[in-house]
């Protein structure tokens, strides 16, 4: 699966960047998302639960960012196992582009999945996906326009 997409932040780009690469923010924009490690500058090990049509799986798993080039881009892979649901991996280029006092977060992403998830079908693969990947960004916004209030 793929998905490109592009959403515009209320926020500077630098604050953006290093939002991304905060492990609290993050936990708190990841749907599902139970518990969310910072174990290095570049790695962090995540507990997530979804639902996917009639299948509910946890997943635990690690996340590695590369490619770093801060405040501009990064890469972030990522691979979570589910038990019998199966096993999500996948990666995201992330990019970041100053719009006057606004960032324009552009991503591109490219996730592969196996097991009892992969039985489900494409088409509400696909669905899940987008709708998981735009409750991220939602909530990234909100949190990000929420702190800058505070």
């Amino acid at each position: 699966m793929e998905m490109n997409d592009s959403q515009r932040i209320n926020a500077p780009r630098q604050t953006v960047y290093d939002a991304l690469n905060d492990p609290e923010i993050l936990k708190q924009c990841i749907p599902g998302c139970e518990e969310l490690e910072k174990v290095s500058d570049t790695e962090m090990n995540a507990k997530v639960v979804l639902r996917i049509g009639p299948v509910k799986a946890k997943f635990a798993g690690t996340v590695e960012l590369s490619d770093l080039v801060p405040p501009e881009s990064y890469t972030i892979n990522g691979e979570g196992k589910g038990g019998v649901a199966g096993f999500a991996k996948g990666g995201a280029t992330v990019r970041l582009i100053e719009d006057g006092n606004d960032t324009i977060l552009e991503y591109a992403v490219k996730a592969d999945i196996g097991g009892k998830l992969a039985q489900l079908g494409s088409r509400l693969i696909n669905s899940t996906s987008k709708k998981l990947a735009g409750q991220f960004f939602k909530n990234f916004g909100k949190v990000l326009e929420e702190e800058a209030v505070a």
